[in-house]
């Protein structure tokens, strides 16, 4: 008797290809490991012996096997109609099983993984003629009706670990290959291909030269289905010294200096190549997908990012300046707060949306350059060439077509839909201000001492009429910011000027995070802006509340932090934006040696200044008051670097548009305030219509009446 193996099943209609794709991933498999493999077809009891043969697979051969024991079955005679000769399959380390019925019901439990493969009616047709010729066509019809009364039964498709769209292309192997070892069960089997992805090479190449970034970035990923783009939209402002944000890196206003760290960089990714990852999160489920295969790997979000993350898998390049050495980026929806103590709702948008990039452009707009990365791979060397080639045409002023998508942006500061959004609010004016009385009462009854209050404007609009990149390029011109973002995920898509750095932490342990509380808008005339800072600057209101979102954010910094390492660098500082004066401070940590920083992200999220204090106690109140989940809103964007670096900005001045089939969209704004015991109603709606202001004014749309 032999350990018990691995079993593996691949099932799939006649004709999807499995017998190819089950030997093409043994031999792959048999790199480091033993295979067994068995081909149902040679068991099943004639044409129609679809059940009777899966009934002697699961007894004779797969119940032995998954006991470590050599299965001894009887093989079907198809020339002669009849029972053939007794066959064995010894167990391996791996058994692969593949055909029809491979995964049915009974055999499940058994299982370690099923792959589903799946081809369009007419492919496998000819696939299946194909192979077994005049044999199996006067059978075709018999056989396939098996099959849908079985699958009729047993959805087997929905229980699938992984499933591949098996178009014979030789593609499907290798991405199976690349998602077999995320999978729970059989990650410590196959450990030295887990290996495999952890002996990485990076190649970092720095061209001198700044590009023109939304030129650049529709170059290379215009076409993108999934692509992510971390955009410092006030580099500008920040490092030249034109800006209220401060003059640049070399300024002795610790201000600025700070607004220059942040707006330093610009990351542009997708998820094509090699490497390329795409994961969605929703509701304890994360699918994973690389080419032609997706696979589903239950649990929570925050483990998951722990078994991909945290681990320094490349060495960040000599001369090489900024901490993003490739990895995971997009985004974290609110409703992830299930995981680290907040009730559990659902929410219409992904609850996290991730790309893995083996390669990336990073603009580094302090020096003046731009650096390509890409894990080293057959497909890196073009994939460089061509990089080179687009940041040379963006940087010496080339720009895409007249007609094209760039050149639509509506002017300097805004989009021209044919219709403006006609913008609803979950909430309407009066119901809003009963909500900040009913938040001021469970503070004065000692539950919360300040709640973050929502709430959400909604649009629904077609999808032709509001272009998701388009709107980016106008928002980030009316209001840039230096974690402002554009994400293309599928039928998602985001559009971000948010100016609020959630947490930082360093390749070397470093941690940081930048609450804002307080917000005042900007005037035209000089004077009243002066007037409006200083406002805000000398507000005893709002400095309370950033206060206590500070003593949250250190607290919540300490779970992972050596001792004495949490200060508090910067305290209600004021920082200007194009559309709004923010009171911000920085509170920076030391990550403890070891400690696992998947886990140390999930204990400060969701942020603070987004929750309220005590946060679990406050997020349930929250629950209670707005009545409906947030979505990304107020989540997290920015990225997970391959060195253990991460980097997050907080999901607010953010616009969400979902694409539905019909060739509708849905716009999404999330707005919102802290309320304490002496919030004043009135003042605190102002303050979310003029939040709300930057994003919808670029639409031509309006803050919806009450």
């Amino acid at each position: 008797m032999s350990p018990a193996p691995v079993i593996i099943a691949v099932d799939g209609r006649s004709g999807a290809g499995k017998t190819t794709l089950a030997v093409e991933l043994a031999a792959r498999l048999r790199a480091h490991h033993k295979v067994s493999l068995f081909h149902l077809e040679d068991i099943y009891p004639g044409w129609d012996g679809l059940a009777a043969g899966v009934e002697r697979y699961v007894s004779t051969v797969l119940a032995p096997l998954s006991r470590g024991e050599a299965a001894t079955w009887t093989s079907w005679d198809w020339e002669n109609h009849y029972d053939g000769d007794s066959r064995v399959t010894l167990p391996a380390e791996i058994v692969i099983v593949e055909g029809v019925g491979a995964a049915a019901e009974a055999a499940r439990p058994m299982l370690g993984a099923v792959i589903w493969a799946e081809s369009p009616d007419d492919v496998r047709r000819t696939r299946a003629l194909g192979r077994d010729g005049e044999t199996y066509e006067p059978y075709w019809d018999q056989w396939a009706a098996q099959e849908e009364e079985w699958l009729g039964r047993d959805d087997v498709p929905a229980h699938a670990d992984l499933r591949v769209q098996n178009l014979a292309d030789g593609s499907a192997p290798a991405d199976l290959l690349k998602l077999l070892p995320c999978l729970p069960a059989l990650a410590p089997a196959l450990a030295p291909e887990l290996s495999t992805r952890r002996g990485l090479r990076l190649h970092a190449e720095r061209l001198d030269a700044l590009p023109d970034a939304p030129a650049l970035f529709q170059s290379l990923y215009g076409r993108s289905a999934n692509a992510v783009w971390l955009d410092s939209s006030n580099a500008d402002t920040a490092l030249g010294g034109t800006g209220q944000a401060g003059r640049g890196e070399n300024s002795e206003d610790p201000a600025a200096r700070t607004a220059a760290e942040r707006s330093r960089f610009s990351i542009m990714a997708d998820d094509a190549g090699t490497f390329g990852q795409f994961v969605k999160h929703r509701s304890g489920v994360s699918l994973i997908s690389t080419g032609s295969s997706t696979a589903k790997v239950p649990g929570p979000f925050f483990r998951w990012l722990d078994t991909v993350w945290g681990r320094r898998a490349v060495r960040t390049p000599d001369g090489y300046p900024c901490d993003f050495t490739l990895g995971w980026l997009g985004c974290l929806g609110y409703e992830l707060k299930r995981e680290t103590g907040g009730s559990d709702l659902s929410a219409p948008t992904p609850d996290a949306a991730l790309i893995f990039a083996g390669r990336a452009v990073v603009l580094d707009h302090a020096e003046g350059a731009a650096w390509l990365l890409a894990l080293e791979a057959p497909d890196s060397v073009e994939w460089l060439a061509q990089a080179r080639a687009a940041v040379e045409a963006a940087n010496s002023g080339a720009r895409p077509p007249s007609d094209g998508p760039a050149a639509q942006a509506g002017g300097s500061t805004g989009v021209a839909p044919s219709t403006a959004p006609s913008f609803r609010s979950r909430d309407t004016g009066a119901r809003y201000r009963e909500k900040i009385t009913a938040a001021q009462h469970q503070i004065t009854q000692g539950n919360t001492y300040e709640v973050c209050l929502t709430t959400t404007l909604e649009a629904s609009v077609q999808a032709t009429s509001v272009d998701p990149w388009t709107t980016y390029l106008a928002l980030r011109r009316r209001n840039p910011a230096p974690f402002a973002s554009y994400l293309r995920l599928g039928n998602l898509a985001v559009a971000s000027t948010s100016p609020e750095r959630f947490l930082k932490i360093a390749s070397d342990g470093g941690m940081r995070a930048e609450p804002i509380k307080g917000t005042r808008r900007r005037a035209a005339d000089a004077q009243e802006d002066k007037r409006l800072r200083e406002d805000l600057a000398t507000s005893l209101k709002d400095r309370a509340e950033n206060i206590m979102i500070v003593d949250l954010l250190r607290n919540d910094l300490s779970h992972f932090a050596e001792p004495g390492s949490v200060t508090v660098s910067r305290l209600c500082a004021i920082e200007s934006y194009a559309t709004v004066h923010q009171m911000v401070s920085t509170i920076d940590a030391r990550l403890l040696p070891g400690a696992p920083r998947a886990e140390a992200v999930a204990a400060c999220f969701p942020a603070g200044s987004m929750t309220g204090a005590p946060k679990i106690s406050t997020m349930a109140i929250l629950d209670q008051l707005e009545a409906g989940p947030r979505g990304l809103y107020s989540g997290a964007i920015g990225y997970f670097s391959l060195n253990a670096a991460a980097d997050l900005a907080v999901a607010i001045r953010t616009l969400v548009i979902s694409t539905a089939g019909d060739g509708t969209a849905e716009l999404s704004l999330g707005v919102g305030g802290a309320i304490t015991s002496d919030s004043v109603p009135d003042d605190e709606y102002d303050e979310i219509r003029t939040k709300a202001y930057g994003v919808l004014s670029t639409l031509g749309a309006a803050f919806p009446d009450d």
